[in-house]
């Protein structure tokens, strides 16, 4: 089995039954990942398993600490022996030493899992942060006062966001500008 395959396989697994419009958003993102293969490479399977098992960690069959990042990171390393650089970029997805820092998780985080490569961050930053809580594509603005009007502006989710903003909307312009230089090299002179 592929490791496309297996990942799509294992996040239905976990997240289909208990939560199923994760389950929906998780597609959402892998959808949106596979979209931005052009500036991938190699690594465009890679970014869309990490995609499908991104929020892998909210299942309520391995949820221990109740921060999803940390929860599938270790999950997926410990349980499933995943790939290195798919547990690292589930660990810190979408910014997550931000909401970790919050929950004071932060050093656990930083410890356990190391950053995966920029551009690989950037662009899975970009998938979750387009797809709406039903799997829909939605822009970074709608996405982040989503999240906030859905936890609330003073929680530990709508701090963390809101902190987390700046840095969203910058890999969103790193993504769309790596996207648009390949679209221009693509075109006939």
């Amino acid at each position: 089995m592929g490791l496309t395959d297996w990942a799509y396989s294992l996040s239905e697994s976990m997240l289909a039954e208990p939560l199923p419009r994760r389950w929906a958003h998780s597609l959402g993102v892998a959808h949106r990942a596979r979209s931005l293969s052009p500036i991938l490479g190699r690594d465009a399977e890679l970014l869309e398993a990490a995609a499908v098992l991104h929020d892998v960690g909210y299942s309520p069959s391995i949820a221990t600490t109740g921060f999803h990042p940390l929860d599938g990171a270790r999950f997926l390393r410990d349980q499933e022996g995943a790939d290195e650089r798919v547990v690292r970029l589930v660990a810190h997805h979408s910014c997550a030493l931000l909401e970790a820092e919050e929950r004071g998780l932060r050093h656990e985080l930083e410890t356990e899992f190391e950053l995966e490569r920029p551009e690989l961050v950037d662009a899975l930053i970009v998938s979750d942060m387009t797809t709406t809580p039903d799997g829909g594509h939605t822009t970074p603005a709608a996405r982040l006062d989503e999240i906030v009007q859905r936890y609330g502006p003073d929680t530990i989710v709508g701090r963390f966001i809101q902190r987390a903003a700046p840095e969203i909307y910058a890999a969103t312009e790193r993504v769309e500008g790596r996207m648009a230089l390949v679209s221009s090299h693509a075109q006939p002179m």
